[in-house]
Order: C-alpha cells, then sequence, then structure tokens
C-alpha cells in the first residue's frame, strides 16, 4: 500500500480527475455567463425604465457586460487573495519553485475564465464589430491561450493571475458605457467613474505589467525552466497584451481630459 500513490493506474487517475476538474470549471464559467447574461436582461427590465428604449444590438451589449462586469469582480478578488492573501506565493512558505505552484482554487478560477472568455468571443464575433474589433478578438485569444497553457500545465499561474487581476478596471469601463447609453454622460457619477478608470488603469494595467516583468527579471533562473511552448509564451504575449494597455490608456486619458474639460466650462 505504500507504494500506491506511484503506481501508474493511480497517477492515471490523479490526471483524469484534473482533467475532469478543468473541464467542469470551463463548464462552469459559460454556464455562469449564460445565467448572468440573462438575468442582466431581465432585472434591467424590472429597474431601469430606459432599458426598453434600447436597440436590440444595445441589449445585447448591455446583458453582455453584465457577465463581464461579474467575471471581473470575481476573478479579480480570487486573483488578490491568491497572490496576497493566501501563502501560496508566498516566497518563503513553500521549498517549491514559485513558477510550479498551482491550487484547486486556482486551476477553478482559470478553467472559468477560460470559460467567460470563449462565451465573450463568441458573441464578439457572432455579432462582429458591434461588441467589438480586432483588438478585442487578439486580447480574448491571448488570454485563452496563455491560460490554457498554465491550466494544464500547471506553471506559471503566478503571472497568470497577476494579468487576470488587471480585469478590475473592466467594471469602470462597463459602466462608463451603460451611463453613456442611458445619457447620463454629463453627470458626476459619470465624471467619478471616469477618474476611478484613470488611476485603476495606471495601476493594475500599467505599474502592475511593470512590477509583473521586474518580477520574471528576478526570477529568471525559475521561469527558464517552464516547458519550450510555455516559456517562450510567457516571453511574447505579455508585452503585447502590455502595449494594448498602454495604447487603451492613452485613450481613456485623452478622454478624461476631455470630460473633465467640459465639465469645467460648463460650471
Amino acid at each position: 500500500m505504500v507504494g500506491l500513490p506511484f503506481h501508474p493506474a493511480f497517477m492515471g487517475l490523479v490526471s483524469s480527475s484534473k482533467e475532469f476538474h478543468w473541464m467542469a470549471s470551463v463548464l462552469f464559467g459559460m454556464i455562469f455567463c449564460k445565467i448572468v447574461y440573462e438575468l442582466t436582461g431581465l432585472l434591467s427590465n424590472l429597474c431601469f425604465k430606459g432599458y426598453t428604449k434600447l436597440s436590440n444590438t444595445e441589449k445585447v451589449e448591455w446583458n453582455n457586460r453584465g457577465f463581464s462586469t461579474l467575471h471581473a469582480i470575481i476573478v479579480a478578488v480570487a486573483s488578490l487573495y491568491l497572490l496576497l492573501v493566501s501563502d501560496l506565493f508566498d516566497e518563503d512558505s513553500h521549498d517549491e519553485s514559485i513558477i510550479n505552484r498551482a491550487s484547486t482554487l486556482s486551476d477553478t478560477i482559470l478553467g472559468i475564465s477560460i470559460g467567460y472568455f470563449l462565451s465573450d468571443l463568441a458573441m464578439i464575433l457572432w455579432n462582429f464589430p458591434a461588441l467589438g474589433g480586432l483588438e478585442y478578438v487578439l486580447h480574448h485569444g491571448l488570454s485563452m491561450f496563455s491560460i490554457f497553457l498554465s491550466l494544464t500545465s500547471g506553471q506559471g499561474q503566478v503571472y497568470i493571475l497577476m494579468v487576470l487581476f488587471s480585469e478590475s478596471t473592466t467594471p469602470f469601463v462597463n459602466l462608463r458605457w451603460h451611463l453613456d447609453v442611458a445619457g447620463l454622460k454629463g453627470s458626476n457619477l459619470y465624471i467619478c467613474n471616469g477618474i476611478a478608470l484613470f488611476f485603476g488603469w495606471l495601476v493594475a494595467r500599467i505599474l502592475l505589467f511593470i512590477f509583473f516583468f521586474y518580477h520574471m527579471i528576478i526570477h529568471f533562473d525559475e521561469v527558464k525552466k517552464i516547458f519550450p511552448l510555455g516559456f517562450y509564451s510567457l516571453l511574447m504575449v505579455p508585452p503585447v497584451l502590455a502595449m494594448m494597455n498602454a495604447f487603451w490608456f492613452w485613450k481613456i486619458a485623452k478622454g478624461l481630459i476631455k470630460t473633465l474639460s467640459k465639465a469645467r466650462h460648463s460650471q
């Protein structure tokens, strides 16, 4: 019985169990998106009178941004917990390389995110380009590819979770769109949300990515041990996402300056 954990049959059972868990998490993520999409439409119809006046295309995007927001909140909170609160990636808490650390919770979050990105990408392509252009297709494709490699290999999850935390800016992006469609672009809430989006983006998508690359450099001896496709993906995908984030940050900054200028002149 002592040798049982190393028996090939036992190892195959463990592998099958992990694969089932991954697939179940992805499926749950897709079902979650569908349920929240429908609930967003139902609750909006009951609580927001202007919802009925939206075009069919606007209603689709309104509901789509509902599950986008909830997914962003869930993965941002989970990533923050795994990175800072739990000891999973604490430098001194494990003998195992930080690159090879994973847990049931981290696997679940990555699986759910794949389900979300699959659902959102399917809607983007089906309604193209109403829900987003090629930059969204590229962003979602790179995100799913990176998450899939990390989930199935169990390597580099610390970096995937850092990137997933950047989803914390998504609720501000979605609220900005909702306020615009609702005719509240000149409201104080719109201005406050714009300021929160600017600083949130600066922290979660600019400064965090700088720390991301710094962390990779100081742990590069460990990073080099990641399997080849994962290693080269880690070198190529984050810089592309960082450039996209910088471009969008420039547009957010321009929009905020324009909004604040209008608000000042209207007073």
